[in-house]
């Protein structure tokens, strides 16, 4: 299987990307976007290989995590969808099929309704569009959280990529200030989305199945996936999934299948 990897400059943001697989020309490439905390390997390790037997897929590092080094931004969902938009403008695409997940959903969103001719069509994964999809708890948990709240396979990882001091803490800080700071997004902001859409949650993910209704229900035509089980073990997400990837063998037919559908199926 093919692989590259570069970087792709937006202002002094320089993104850290990997091409995996050949280019099909009836299929465009899937781009994932890793939840917060998170980097392509311990997001997306064991869904980048099924699916680059059939598609090419780009993967992402955001702002501060895994090779994508931080700067004095701060991180945001519409910010990372420029970064991400230098992506493929240097890899010459004009448009991708996206999947994010939790906050790497975010930025799958904000991509999609600011930049809809570059988004094919989306997956939000395990991602929420307004403060009230989580409880009072789940904010003031975030006021008061410490990098020992970090899962540590996270912690792990990044240590391993980025072993110099401060490194670690920088990144759980721009993690925790992007949430605490998520304005979220009305219904009508998600009526702009054009993209033919797949919300998918978990039975006992972060947010509730009802609230991925409501994000189904407002973006036009969207389709709704619930699975059973928590937050990312459906993708392989390995602080989710400790590395079974039975959640993820049953679930990927169903993506597979949203994304190859043809227009009048989607």
């Amino acid at each position: 299987m093919t692989f590259t990897h570069g970087y792709a400059a937006n202002g002094d943001l320089r993104m850290y990307y990997e091409v995996h697989g050949r280019a099909v020309d009836d299929k465009p490439p899937l781009l994932l976007i890793p939840g917060g905390g998170s980097t392509i390997q311990t997001n997306f390790a064991g869904l980048i290989p099924l699916v680059a037997a059939q598609r090419q897929v780009i993967a992402v590092d955001e702002e501060g995590h895994g090779r994508t080094a931080a700067t004095d931004r701060p991180l945001t969902a519409e910010n990372s969808a420029g970064d991400i938009l230098a992506v493929l403008d240097q890899l010459q695409l004009d448009s991708v099929d996206v999947l994010g997940f939790s906050a790497g959903g975010h930025t799958a969103l904000a991509l999609a309704m600011q930049h809809p001719a570059r988004v094919r069509r989306l997956i939000a994964a395990s991602t929420f569009f307004s403060r009230e999809a989580v409880p009072d708890e789940f904010w003031e948990g975030m006021k008061t959280a410490t990098l020992d709240n970090m899962p540590a396979v996270y912690q792990g990882a990044d240590r391993k990529i980025n072993p110099e001091p401060g490194h670690l803490e920088r990144l759980f800080e721009l993690d925790r200030q992007r949430i605490i700071g998520f304005p979220g997004w009305s219904e009508p902001d998600l009526a702009r989305i054009t993209a033919p859409t797949l919300v998918v949650a978990a039975d006992q993910d972060v947010m509730s199945p009802g609230h991925a209704v409501r994000m189904s229900r407002a973006i036009p035509e969207a389709r709704l996936l619930i699975v059973p089980g928590g937050h990312g073990d459906y993708l392989g997400e390995l602080a989710a999934s400790d590395g079974d990837l039975q959640a993820l063998l049953r679930t990927l037919p169903f993506i597979l299948r949203f994304l190859d559908a043809q227009p009048s199926e989607a």
